[in-house]
């Protein structure tokens, strides 16, 4: 960011995307915005992150000071009507301003105990700098306390029922209408004690076969050591994959978080995610015909 001799010269409101009106806590909230946006952590390839993270630290650090704040608000002010009174000064009138305000620097250079504007503004600097600012190291610490927490959550294992089916056999002529005694009513009736099901697929020819889908580890593992079906005609669940397989949050995008406006692509996804699954089982079931 701009060194102390012309921090006057840095917009810290547009910096931080704020009105000169904003209160303390738009402005810490604010900042937490642009920080989780612009943090050198989740940027680890750009070059200027680390600088665009101090721009917004010592935003932050002189704006939530009052003492810095107002004297850099004078300054800001000064340099508006500064900038108003030079735009409607023509040309001769404006050198004849810039003689006046000369002499007037070099007169006050002659006052040891007057100081500018722009001289109160460093000394607050210089101040924050030797005392430093426990609010930006509170909420630089927020920051990477939300990064970690969101990146933790990404990296956690998740279950993806599509990745876990479930093979249910049980005797079957190839001729019997009854099936073994089993339909898809009394398969689910049988299922659903261990937990939500996600799909159950009857073969529509191959007698004695199914496929099944559980929302939850817990539940397919307990339905699979555990389900047995009728005794005179018991059922036996093994994994399709041998055994259960997890994955986790980033496999399915990235570290980045949905924003609303992505919420129409995230429907997409899952319906297409459904009718793919839908596709792999109806293959399956083939295979096992065939």
């Amino acid at each position: 960011m701009s060194n102390l001799k012309n921090i006057e010269d840095v917009d810290l409101y547009a910096i931080l995307d704020i009105q000169i009106s904003a209160t303390e806590s738009e402005i810490k909230k604010a900042y937490r915005k642009k920080a989780l946006q612009c943090h050198p952590d989740k940027n680890p390839d750009d070059p200027k992150a680390a600088e665009t993270f101090h721009e917004l630290s010592r935003a932050l650090e002189i704006l939530t000071d009052a003492s810095a704040r107002a004297a850099y608000d004078r300054v800001l002010r000064a340099k508006a009507a500064a900038k108003l009174r030079h735009q409607e000064l023509d040309s001769k009138r404006q050198k004849l301003k810039e003689d006046l305000e000369r002499r007037e620097r070099e007169a006050a250079a002659g006052q040891a105990t007057r100081l500018t504007d722009e001289q109160k503004l460093a000394a607050e600097i210089e101040r924050l700098q030797k005392e430093g600012s426990r609010l930006l190291l509170e909420e630089q610490q927020k920051v990477r306390e939300e990064i970690q927490r969101k990146m933790e959550i990404l990296s956690e294992p998740v279950w993806d029922s599509s990745l876990n089916r479930i093979k249910i056999k049980w005797k079957a002529d190839k001729n019997d209408d009854n099936n073994g005694g089993y339909d898809e009513p009394l398969l689910r009736r049988f299922l659903k004690k261990y937990g939500n099901i996600t799909a159950l697929i009857m073969s529509p020819k191959k007698k004695g076969s199914a496929l099944v889908e559980f929302s939850s580890k817990e539940a397919s593992e307990m339905a699979v050591e555990l389900e047995k079906g009728l005794p005179d005609n018991p059922l036996t669940l093994k994994w399709v994959n041998e055994r259960p397989v997890l994955t986790t949050k980033r496999d399915y995008g990235g570290p980045s978080l949905v924003s609303d406006r992505d919420y129409e692509s995230l429907v997409l996804t899952k319906m297409r995610q459904a009718a793919e699954r839908q596709r792999l089982i109806e293959e399956m079931m083939k295979e096992e015909q065939s």
